[in-house]
């Protein structure tokens, strides 16, 4: 069976400190594999961006919601946890100075004890990049460098990049990450996403897809991309979100090679009831894994 992922917090009823304490220990107790956070700096009432995960390309959020900033929500969930992994789910990275982004996940790595994947992905909303002072045109190509120069200083002691869009010379940044470095989950679920996880990233998270089938369709062509690049698709990590599941999805998902299914869902506001919540998750999902 997969092992399973919860994608709920920092946003609405999740970005309370008390809501997030409580999730965050009753997921680890209930053998929740990864707690996935998710990032929009900022949010506008009509926007012209089409967004990628949904039919109509409207994200279903009401700006007005709460979302807070995944790293720091991460921070709460950890520090009311000791075993569960953490993943940001995912950042748009090219809006991000690259290498504060990698001191930062540096610093909650090393925090946990080497229990954070940091999800990356080039981001969908012009208004966003706008507000942010950052291009939307090229990204792409900065997501790819970005994350080139933090492994950088993720690795190397005194660190130097030249590039199209970030350089440094002999620097230090420290903290280290736990184990020398952070694995990259891409998110994506077009062909382009895909390329870029079997070129150079170390998993993919692939939200809300259509179905099993079109979970096991999009793997097969990711391994296939693996392939011809040289690389063995068993080094990947593998996560998927779909719009509708079913409990039975996580043995069929495994059979595709799936490695994690996240469920994408928003706990109670009240934090007693958050518990109960993922009890019941925990209850209707678990059972069918043993």
């Amino acid at each position: 069976m997969t092992r399973l992922g919860l994608h709920g917090l920092g946003i609405g009823a999740g970005a309370q400190r008390t809501v997030i304490d409580a999730v965050a220990a009753a997921a680890e107790r209930s053998g929740f594999a990864t707690l996935w956070v998710g990032e929009h700096v900022v949010m506008v009432d009509e926007p012209e961006s089409t967004y990628p995960y949904s039919d109509d390309g409207q994200l279903t959020i009401s700006p007005q919601t709460d979302w807070l900033d995944p790293l720091v929500t991460l921070s709460f969930a950890a520090a009311a946890t000791n075993r569960i992994e953490l993943a940001t789910g995912v950042l748009p990275l090219p809006e991000r100075n690259p290498v504060i982004t990698a001191k930062q996940a540096a610093s909650l790595d090393r925090m946990t004890g080497g229990r954070l994947s940091l999800g990356v992905g080039i981001g969908w909303s012009k208004e966003e990049y706008d507000a942010l002072g950052a291009p939307f045109d090229g990204r792409e190509r900065r997501l790819a460098e970005y994350v080139a120069a933090m492994r950088t200083l993720w690795r190397d002691d005194v660190a130097s990049f030249s590039g199209e869009f970030v350089s440094f010379d002999r620097v230090r940044v420290n903290p280290k990450p736990h184990g020398r470095s952070i694995p990259i989950v891409l998110g994506g679920n077009s062909d382009a996403a895909l390329r870029r996880v079997a070129e150079w990233g170390d998993g993919w998270y692939g939200f809300h897809l259509a179905d099993v089938e079109e979970a096991a369709s999009r793997a097969s062509k990711l391994r296939a991309l693996c392939r011809q690049v040289g690389r063995d698709p068993a080094d990947l990590r593998l996560a998927v979100s779909l719009q509708d599941p079913v409990p039975a999805d996580s043995g069929r998902l495994a059979d595709a090679g799936i490695d994690e299914l996240v469920l994408v869902a928003s706990p109670p506001a009240d934090p007693i009831a958050a518990e109960a919540w993922i009890s019941e998750l925990a209850g209707k999902w678990m059972r069918v894994r043993t």
